[in-house]
């Protein structure tokens, strides 16, 4: 038999030289013809004390696992157990792995050449003119707007059972819940009128809940409110923060 000449330090470690040597010998992973693999591979790696690499000892620890699978083959075998492991299974799972492994990595390799040389515009950023408002407005003007929804609200409200919520209890209604839902019609349509935040249906309770809601956002920079003159009513828009 042909020595078998590699330099080792052109394989990326044991696993490597053992693939080129099964396709060398055009065998299956599955089927690996130990007793010949296992002397090619201690060829291969002879004198690898005195070579200087760094992962000289993963090529000897391959080569203790390859001479343990050829003993475990040449034992025969104990008729009562027909249905042993065979000793390479574990080793073919591991070449297996490390194959699509390294196909993967050569078809990366191409893309990563076909764009090397490709050069890409950057993105131009487009500032769109903001239209100012400078006229500033005081809480009691978004009061009276809301004053004037409410009794709208109450002129055409039908009575329900909540008109009897003084007998039974008052109705419990959150500002954060409020504040939720205006976030919601705002990721909707970033510009909302101040008067479609009141639905028809909605208590009294609610409705103040909403303009309490409105007032704090306002504080806290979260909404901003301008005075639209064509429709007669605030119109609500994300703030800064």
């Amino acid at each position: 038999m042909e020595k078998i000449l590699y330099k080792l330090d052109t394989f990326e470690g044991p696993l490597d030289l053992l693939l080129t040597l099964i396709q060398k010998n055009k065998v299956s992973i599955y089927d690996i013809p130990i007793a010949l693999i296992t002397e090619q591979y201690l060829e291969a790696i002879d004198g690898i004390e005195e070579m200087n690499l760094d992962n000289a000892s993963e090529f000897l620890v391959m080569a203790s696992q390859l001479l343990y699978i050829k003993s475990k083959m040449l034992l025969p075998k104990p008729e009562t157990d027909e249905d042993e492991e065979d000793p390479r299974e574990e080793l073919a799972r591991r070449l297996a792995e490390y194959q699509q492994f390294k196909e993967a990595s050569k078809e990366l390799r191409k893309s990563e050449f076909a764009t090397k040389y490709m050069v890409f515009r950057e993105a131009e950023r487009i500032d769109f003119p903001v239209a100012e408002y400078d006229v500033s407005h005081s809480t009691d003007e978004l009061l009276e707007a809301f004053n004037s929804i409410l009794r709208r609200q109450i002129r055409r409200a039908k009575p329900e059972k909540r008109a009897f919520s003084q007998i039974v209890g008052r109705e419990k209604v959150s500002v954060d819940d409020m504040v939720e839902k205006i976030c919601k019609v705002l990721k909707r349509g970033k510009r909302v009128r101040f008067e479609t935040l009141f639905r028809p249906e909605d208590s009294k309770p609610e409705m103040i809940a909403t303009f309490l809601a409105v007032l704090e956002m306002i504080r806290l920079n979260k909404l901003c409110a301008d005075y639209d003159e064509d429709k007669k009513d605030f119109i609500l828009t994300t703030g800064k923060n």
